[in-house]
Parts: C-alpha cells; structure tokens; sequence
C-alpha cells in the first residue's frame, strides 16, 4: 500500500517518522516523504522516495524566534526591538512557507491509502487527509498533549499551559488553515487541530519511553499508545576512527550538539578541554552543525563531524548533549550517564526527567562555566550515577521493539479503512 509522510524540522524532527518509514518500506509498502530542502539527501538514503518541501531546516532554524529568544536570555527581554525584529522574520517565513507546505502535502498524498506526519505540521495535514479521505496518523516525540504528567510545573498548571498553547497557536494561523481549507473546498475549521485529531480518534503514536513519564500511559490508555523512542541508529564514515580512538586509551567522554548552534564553538572546545583535562579524562566531540574547530593537537580531544550514537556511546564514560530527543532516549539506552546542557525551555523539561530518575543531571548551556561543568562531570561520573544509569537501561523499550510496535499501529490503521 502507499504512505506519504511529511515532516519538518532538524534530523531529530524527522527522524522518528523516517524509522516508521523505513520499517514500512521493509515491510514492502510503497512510502514517500516531504522533508526540508537540505534534508533530502538524508532522507533518501534510507531509501525513502523525497520531495522537498519548506525552507532550508538549518536557515529556518537560524531565524527561530525561540531559538534565538533563549540564545541570550534573559537579557533579550529587554531589547525590545531585537525581539520584534526575531518574531516578525520568523512569521515571515513560516507564512511565506505555509502555502508551498500545504500543496506539497497535498500532491504526495494523492492516491496515498494514509498520511503519517510528525508533530510540527499537523495543522497543514489533516485538511489533506479530510480531502482524500484517508487515515491521519501523527507521531508525537514528547508528551504534547495536556497531560499532568510532565515533570516541569504541577499538573494542573501543565495542563492549562499546554491547553492554551493549543488555541494560541490556532488563532495565529487561523487565516491560513482558513485559506488552505477553502482551496481544497472543506469548511472552516472552528477549533485546533489536535482538538478536531482528539475527536476523530486519529492515531497519535507516542515516540518516547512511558518508563521517563510515570503515570502517562494509565492517564492516556490506548487512546495515544506509548511505543518507545524511535531512532534510525545509522552507521557513520567516521565510526571505525572512533571506535580505534576510543581503544587506545581509556573511555571518553563525549559531547555534542545536534543541531543546536553553538554560539562561540571556540570558547566552548576550550572548555571542554580543560575541564576534561583537569579531571584527567578524554572528550570525544561531535561537533554537528557547529563550527567546531579541529583539535589533532590535543592528545586527549578528538573532534569529528558525526558518529553512529548507538555504536559509540557504549564506549564512553558519560555523555553530554543539547538533549535531543533521539540523542538522549540512545545515551540512557547505552547505560551511561547524562549531562544535559540545554538551549530551549523543553530540553530543560527533558532535563528534569534525567534529574528525576538520578541518572545526571541538566544546565543551561549559556550559563556554564568551566568550573560548573567540572563540577557537574564530577557528578555524574559518581558510581552511584553510572550504576543507576546501567540500571535504567534495563528499563527502556529496545529501538528495534518500539518501531515494530509503531509500524504495526500504522499497518492496523490502514488496514482497518
């Protein structure tokens, strides 16, 4: 049968639909994606069919408004202009965006018998699956919906926030669901979209572990099944280097940022390198879409552009990351300990589940000194943290496990028509 996915944002944005994806075209389903630009080349090597849809991932996420919100926080609060000028770019493209999207959604999904997409686009897919009248299945990355169950502010407070983020956001793109909805000749929506989802019983598959959310799957039960962090594990060409780096020495540390930009990469490698000198450890740097300068020089540094987490982070003491979803569900997978240092507010909230079970710990990147992340290295590389940490591992669903589960909910959906 035929699958069109459509999903935007960075590699963790997408990565999630790719794995149900991939597993799908394993299964002999016939799939097709609509990803940024400058993914295309990655999607398509897992051998998924690609269109490109939207901005470049890397320069919309350089004209975030949160992103860069938080780059500086506080002290962007008080540049009011600065502020103003970020949302009015960041609107600007996501409305210039918004119809492209729309029509791309729509052409991969003629003649498709589902449309799966990830969290970012909702809005702009189900009036393309209403048209075509085909199943809508979305994949959440995190628990979005209001829930009590986010350790991050009390339950009833999450709940309300989470509610009214919800309308929020619908009435600052009414006009342009309006508008979408009237081309493809469907009625006005009169709510949001994951209210109108939540009423038609769509499929919202959980893409995270239910172990990190006490509690969430009995609130939720069968309505938004739990299925475990979906990751594709790809190898990487640098992955024998590092394997025969990490054994001639003792196990590194690593670090890395995914796609968060690191604002003074220079600065922060030094960090690095004397706080793991200090405390006589070697550090492993992924440096991603950061400019990150090499480091041969440096016995007990290795700077490399990607690796496969899955096969490396089993090799390494502890890892510290910008939290990504898929980079944190693979280091506790790993059974090694965490250091989070985080950029946005819902990394923070990631953060304070790693904190919760007492397998690391989290702190704001732009507030790190070299002494606090001495000090927080020397945590989380305590005995008790790395026991724990092996411990919880035992815990977590099996990647191979969570995207079978995923793929037969969106086998059973289809068939089920």
């Amino acid at each position: 049968m035929k699958i069109a996915m459509a999903a935007y944002g960075t590699r963790g944005d997408l990565e999630p639909c790719l794995t149900v994806g991939r597993e799908l075209l394993r299964r002999g389903h016939e799939v097709r994606m609509a990803a940024p630009p400058d993914l295309v080349d990655f999607v398509e090597a897992t051998g998924i069919t690609a269109t490109a849809y939207g901005p470049n991932a890397k320069s919309s996420l350089e004209g975030d408004f949160l992103l860069n919100l938080w780059m500086d926080f506080p002290r962007n609060l008080t540049n009011v202009r600065r502020l103003s000028t970020l949302f009015r770019e960041t609107r600007k493209r996501f409305v210039e965006a918004w119809p492209q999207m729309c029509s791309t959604i729509g052409s991969i999904a003629e003649g498709a018998d589902l449309l799966l997409t990830g969290l970012s686009f909702e809005q702009q897919a189900l009036p393309v699956a209403e048209f075509y009248d085909i199943p809508l299945v979305a994949i959440h990355p995190f628990p979005v919906r209001p829930n009590g169950q986010v350790p991050f502010l009390p339950a009833a407070v999450m709940r309300s926030v989470l509610g009214a983020y919800e309308w929020v956001h619908w009435l600052e793109t009414k006009k342009l669901e309006d508008a979408h909805r009237r081309q493809l000749g469907l009625p006005r929506a009169t709510q949001p979209a994951p209210r109108i989802m939540a009423e038609r019983g769509t499929l919202e598959i959980q893409a995270y572990d239910a172990v990190c959310f006490p509690g969430l799957s009995e609130e939720w039960q069968q309505r938004r099944p739990i299925v475990g962090t979906l990751t594709l594990d790809l190898t990487s060409a640098a992955d024998d280097e590092v394997t025969s780096w990490i054994a001639s020495g003792t196990p590194p540390i690593y670090f890395g940022f995914g796609s968060i930009p690191v604002q003074t990469p220079d600065e922060t490698l030094e960090m690095i390198s004397a706080a793991c000198r200090q405390l006589g450890e070697r550090a492993l740097v992924c440096s991603g879409w950061s400019d990150f300068v090499e480091a041969d020089q440096l016995e007990h540094v290795k700077v490399v552009k990607t690796v496969s987490h899955a096969a490396i982070f089993p090799l390494c003491r502890a890892v510290v990351h910008h939290g990504g979803l898929g980079t944190t569900a693979t280091g506790l997978r790993a059974g090694v300990p965490t250091l989070i240092l985080w950029t946005l507010p819902d990394v923070h909230a990631r953060g304070a589940v790693i904190r919760r079970q007492k397998l690391g710990t989290t702190r704001r990147l732009a507030t790190t000194t070299k002494e606090s992340l001495i000090a927080d290295l020397r945590a989380i590389l305590e005995p008790g943290c790395a026991a724990r940490a092996r411990e919880f591992a035992g815990t977590m669903t099996k990647a191979a496990a969570g995207t079978a589960s995923a793929a037969d909910l969106v086998e059973n959906r289809m068939f089920a028509r």
